[in-house]
C-alpha cells in the first residue's frame, strides 16, 4: 500500500487528540497538517493543545512541532498538502456542513467524525465490517459536488458501535423490534473527571440528541444504495434510552430484540463467532481479527476489563438469554473514542484507500 499524506481538522479537541495517537507511526498514513480554530493557528501543536492534552500517552514526537493551521481560512492551502483529511471539529452543524463541503470541493476527501452530514442522502456512513458497499455512492456524490477526487464520508454515532455490530449479522432472521439502553462514558461528551467533577458518583439520565441518533442512524446503515442516494431501511424499529455514567471510556448497551423468525441461542452464538466483514477480508491495519467477542461469564463483559480489546477496535458481547417480552436480551460494549470515534474513522479511511477511492 502506498503512503498517503493526511491532515487532521480539529486536532486540539479530544477526538483530534485520539487521532494523534492512532496516526502516530501508521503504516499507510503520514500526518502532514494539523488544523484547528483561529486561536490555535500559528502555534506549535504542543503549545496549542497545552494542558488540554488528556490522552494516557504523551503527544507523539512527530506531531509536537507541527504548526497548527486555521481550519477555515487555510482550506486551499491544506488541501494542496494532503491526500485527504480527518475532521473532528466543534462547530455548529450548518458550519460543519459548509466546512466539509468546502474541503471536498477543494478536491480533498473528508473522513468525518461529525454528525452534520450523516443524513445527507449521498454521503456514506460506513462501519467497515457492516456496510462497506455504501462507498459505491461516492461517484454520485462527486457528480453533485462537481469534484474529481473530493467527497465526504462519515462514521456513525459512537454509541451505535456497541449494539449495531451485534445485531446486523442477525438480519437474516428478520429483526423486527429493538429496545436499547446505552450507558455512555464521559469522554463521549469530550470530558474527563478533572474537567467534569459533577459526574463523579453520579448518573445523568439524558444526553442531548443521543436517543434520536440511536434510533435513526442504524436505519441508514441497514439501507441500500439506490441510484444517486442511500435509501434508509424501514426496519428494524428502534427505541433507545441513553444515560451518562461515571466511566472514563467505554459505552455499554443493554439490548432487547424481537425477530420474525426466532433463531436458537446456538445459532446466534455461532454467527457472532464466525462473523467478519470487508475490514477483515482486506486485513486493514486497524481491523480487529475477531470483530465480535462473546463472553460466557454472567458478569462479563466489563468496561474496565474489555474496552481496550484488540486496540479498542473489537466489540464485546455477553449475557445472551431469552426474554419474557422480547425474544432475546444481551449486553454489549465498545470503546467510544476508539471504535466509536477516531478509530472508526481511521478504519473507514483504510477501507476507502484499499478500495481505491483515495487515488
Amino acid at each position: 500500500m502506498k503512503k498517503y499524506n493526511v491532515g487532521v481538522i480539529g486536532a486540539t479537541g479530544m477526538v483530534g487528540q485520539r487521532f494523534m495517537t492512532l496516526l502516530d507511526n501508521h503504516p499507510w498514513f503520514d500526518v502532514k497538517v494539523l488544523a484547528a480554530s483561529p486561536r490555535s493557528a500559528g502555534k506549535k501543536y504542543s503549545d496549542a493543545v497545552g494542558s488540554k492534552w488528556c490522552m494516557d500517552v504523551e503527544i507523539p514526537e512527530a506531531m509536537k512541532d507541527i504548526v497548527v493551521m486555521d481550519a477555515t481560512a487555510d482550506i486551499e492551502k491544506i488541501a494542496s498538502q494532503v491526500d485527504f483529511v480527518f475532521c473532528a471539529v466543534d462547530m455548529k452543524k450548518d458550519e460543519i456542513k459548509a466546512l466539509e463541503e468546502a474541503y471536498a470541493k477543494a478536491e480533498c476527501p473528508v473522513i468525518s467524525n461529525n454528525s452534520a452530514h450523516r443524513h445527507t442522502p449521498d454521503v456514506p456512513m460506513i462501519v467497515p465490517e457492516l456496510n462497506a458497499e455504501h462507498a459505491e455512492i461516492i461517484p454520485a456524490q462527486r457528480k453533485r459536488l462537481g469534484t474529481k477526487r473530493g467527497f465526504i464520508a462519515v462514521k456513525s454515532n459512537c454509541s451505535l458501535q456497541s449494539y449495531v455490530p451485534a445485531l446486523f449479522p442477525l438480519s437474516k432472521f428478520g429483526i423486527k423490534d429493538v429496545l436499547v439502553c446505552t450507558y455512555q462514558a464521559i469522554s463521549g461528551a469530550g470530558k474527563t473527571f478533572e474537567t467534569w467533577p459533577d459526574m463523579i458518583d453520579n448518573v445523568i439520565p439524558y444526553i442531548g440528541g443521543e436517543e434520536e441518533k440511536s434510533e435513526k442512524e442504524p436505519l441508514k446503515i441497514w439501507g441500500k444504495v439506490e441510484g444517486d442516494e442511500i435509501v434508509p431501511a424501514t426496519s428494524p424499529n428502534f427505541t433507545a434510552q441513553c444515560i451518562r455514567v461515571p466511566v472514563s471510556n467505554g459505552h455499554m448497551g443493554a439490548v432487547f430484540v424481537r425477530f420474525e423468525n426466532k433463531p436458537s441461542k446456538e445459532e446466534i452464538l455461532n454467527i457472532w463467532k464466525d462473523f467478519a466483514g470487508r475490514a477483515q477480508e482486506l486485513e486493514l491495519p486497524h481491523a480487529p481479527k475477531q470483530f465480535l467477542n462473546y463472553f460466557e461469564e454472567d458478569n462479563m463483559p466489563q468496561t474496565k476489563m474489555h474496552r481496550d480489546l484488540e486496540g479498542g477496535m473489537a466489540i464485546s458481547v455477553g449475557r445472551l438469554r431469552e426474554d419474557t417480552q422480547y425474544d432475546y436480551k444481551f449486553v454489549c460494549l465498545s470503546h467510544n473514542t476508539l471504535r466509536g470515534a477516531a478509530g472508526g474513522a481511521v478504519l473507514m479511511a483504510e477501507l476507502l484507500c484499499a478500495e481505491g477511492y483515495m487515488d
